[in-house]
């Protein structure tokens, strides 16, 4: 049997084991739905999921927008500062001695617990939020950035050397692609922590989200629903990563292709 094949029905059965399961529990708990039960629910809720009655009762649709917005606000303006950052650091020696202390210390820290100082300083939910999105995305870039350059084979810079070229050529022409491998393992890394983290911030600060409306049918006891959200959380983080390894196969550099 073809080796394709194979992974098919490998998947078709991990996911069939997945939905036995499910309805061994549904069955022994009367509170916990069956997948029959959620997948009515299903229907129904995504037959409309741009509904808007109230700033309070909004489709899924609407959430899911919100939530993907602040990822992309959050993890763009980490990109921006880390990317760079990054690459100061694994470059200059004095920099890297400078921040990495500083990196220590951070980066084990939880991403939630930023949340309030974002809220002390922005004085708003939203930009708290982002401001969380940003803090978590930011140490996975600047790591493998930092890394990569520090990896880059000394010969290469040795010619430079003799070469006597630019910083910006040794930036552009050696360093780049040099460090894209782990420059995209980086950005990988970082958007699974923002959609992780983005869920259980708006769990918090409440608004329009897919965590706020996880937390709200949650108060309404509404478990079918949260079974659903639980499901769409999972295909918007498998999607978002598969979209990041898409474009790493799109450039042609043997390392970043495998």
């Amino acid at each position: 049997m073809p080796d394709w094949i194979m992974s098919i029905l490998a998947a078709l059965l991990g996911v069939a084991f997945l939905v036995l399961v499910w309805q061994i529990i549904g069955l022994t708990n009367s509170q916990f739905p069956t997948p029959l039960l959620t997948l009515r629910e299903a229907i129904k809720l995504f037959a409309d999921p741009f509904y808007r009655t109230s700033p309070n009762d909004q489709g899924i649709g609407w959430n899911i927008l919100a939530s993907l917005q602040r990822v992309g606000i959050g993890f763009g303006l980490a990109a921006l500062v880390g990317i760079p950052l990054g690459f100061m650091i694994g470059r200059f020696k004095f920099l890297s001695s400078m921040f990495g202390p500083i990196i220590s210390l951070l980066k084990p820290v939880s991403p939630l617990a930023w949340l309030p100082i974002g809220l002390l300083v922005f004085k708003s939910a939203n930009p708290a939020a982002i401001w969380s999105i940003f803090i978590c995305s930011i140490w996975p870039m600047i790591i493998n950035a930092a890394v990569g350059v520090q990896r880059v084979p000394q010969d290469y810079m040795n010619v430079a050397r003799v070469l006597n070229l630019s910083e910006w050529k040794i930036i552009s022409k050696i360093l780049f692609p040099s460090v894209l491998p782990y420059m995209l393992t980086g950005v990988r890394l970082a958007i699974g922590t923002a959609w992780l983290v983005i869920v259980a911030a708006e769990m918090l600060t409440g608004g329009v989200g897919i965590g706020f409306w996880v937390w709200d049918e949650w108060n309404n006891l509404n478990v079918p629903h949260i079974i659903i959200a639980i499901v769409v959380i999972g295909v918007v983080g498998l999607l978002l990563e598969q979209l990041l390894v898409a474009v790493a196969k799109a450039f042609t550099y043997e390392q970043v292709a495998s």
